[in-house]
């Protein structure tokens, strides 16, 4: 029997139909193909985090400084904030002719020598009766006359060298016209410089009334040895000033163990003193030890005490080896499979004093392939305030993942997944 018109039509339209639909399926297809493909091959990848390792500080040995069992002393490592070390009494004593040295910065920042040797001075013969002034009292003198003329770098050269206390009343009044005057300028200078347990009420250190504290004179130390002028001075040996001949430093210590000043002083009511500065080499470093010792029965016993310390100053320093190269401080595992370190780039350590805290904190980029040495962060150390960074460093390359890879993960890829 044969299909009639209407039959044959409904054929030809279920056969457009599927056609129809077919074609829709390959368009579809064709559309999702190439979305997905670009997608899936092209898309950049989400960065990965990196799982960062713990440091701790080592353990700082037992060490103890030998301090002297009299008077009072203090004793710094300058540039270490948290080495200032005291022992016995901490209030203000007798301080002899180190007063010589507050002298001699209160005169500089009145009258400093701008790299020379400061204006010439004429001697009077208010001057030169000084020398009996001071010489029936039996405080140190040096010979001058009347009409000698000195530079003020030699007012100041026989002044802490020689220790002359003559050339140190001088060199005031000079530098303020009067006793009275200088006194004031002293006051205002301590202040402002923050030493406020120390009290002059003249140049020389024969007043029993010029007092400080141990930590105070360790203080001043450090600003004797931040003036170039005073520092040259109270290191130098020896040297020959006209009029007067050579003169001998009064400190025995000059250019042992490392001393390198700063200044003697000698009272019966202040017993031996010694304001000290030493270059001491530590781990190859050179460190600037400031200290002071109050109190002694005499110089020779005293100058041994110092000489101890000053060795035993050694052991309250070590060094921490921060970072070496290539040690990993941190992973990075991408989902692909690629793995690599990050690890610092350069060796750092660092010298500190005594227990002195350590901690470290580790910050990284998150990554997607890269190349090996590429910097992605920092390790960050903090040494009693002081912050020391490292750089890290990829220790190999994080390749591309493969094409089928990312064609097997959509979730990974597209980010629609954890």
């Amino acid at each position: 029997m044969t299909d009639g018109p209407d039959a044959r039509a409904a054929r030809r339209r279920a056969v457009l139909r599927r056609r129809r639909a077919a074609v829709a399926l390959v368009v579809v297809a064709v559309l999702a193909v190439g979305t997905y493909l670009p997608l899936t091959l092209l898309r950049p990848l989400a960065p990965a985090a990196a799982s960062a390792s713990t440091w701790e500080a080592p353990p700082q040995p037992d060490a103890a400084l030998s301090f002297p069992a009299y008077g009072a002393t203090a004793v710094e490592a300058l540039g270490f904030d948290d080495s200032l070390t005291t022992s016995g009494d901490a209030q203000p004593r007798p301080i002899a002719s180190i007063s010589k040295v507050v002298t001699a910065l209160v005169v500089l920042d009145a009258k400093p020598l701008a790299g020379g040797d400061g204006p010439s001075v004429t001697l009077s013969a208010a001057d030169a009766a000084l020398y009996d002034t001071y010489r029936a009292v039996d405080g140190k003198v040096v010979p001058m006359s009347a009409g000698t003329v000195l530079t003020e770098r030699e007012l100041l050269e026989v002044t802490l060298i020689e220790s002359a206390n003559n050339y140190a009343t001088t060199l005031a009044r000079w530098a303020f016209g009067s006793d009275e005057a200088f006194v004031a300028a002293a006051s205002a200078w301590l202040a402002e410089h923050g030493l406020g347990q120390t009290t002059i009420v003249e140049p020389t250190g024969l007043s029993p009334r010029n007092t400080s504290t141990a930590t105070d004179l360790v203080a001043l130390g450090a600003l004797a040895l931040a003036d170039p002028d005073v520092a040259a001075i109270v290191g130098t040996d020896e040297t020959t000033v006209p009029g007067v001949g050579v003169i001998d430093n009064s400190n025995e210590l000059l250019g042992l163990d490392g001393v390198k000043g700063i200044k003697t002083g000698t009272l019966d009511e202040a017993g031996a003193c010694l304001l000290f500065a030493a270059d001491q080499t530590v781990a190859g470093r050179t460190v600037t030890v400031v200290g002071v010792v109050l109190g002694g029965v005499d110089h020779d016993a005293l100058d041994a005490d110092v000489q101890r310390l000053l060795q035993s100053v050694t052991g309250q320093f070590r060094t921490v080896q921060l970072a070496t190269r290539d040690d990993v401080w941190a992973r990075y595992d991408l989902p692909w499979g690629a793995s690599a370190q990050a690890v610092a780039a350069e060796d750092a350590e660092v010298l500190v004093w005594g227990d002195a805290a350590v901690t470290s904190s580790v910050e990284t980029d998150e990554v997607g392939p890269a190349e090996a040495g590429s910097e992605v962060g920092t390790v960050r150390f903090d040494v009693e305030g002081d912050e020391v960074e490292v750089p890290l460093v990829l220790d190999a390359a994080i390749p591309e993942p493969g094409a089928w890879w990312r064609l097997t993960h959509p979730r990974e890829v597209l980010g629609r997944g954890d």
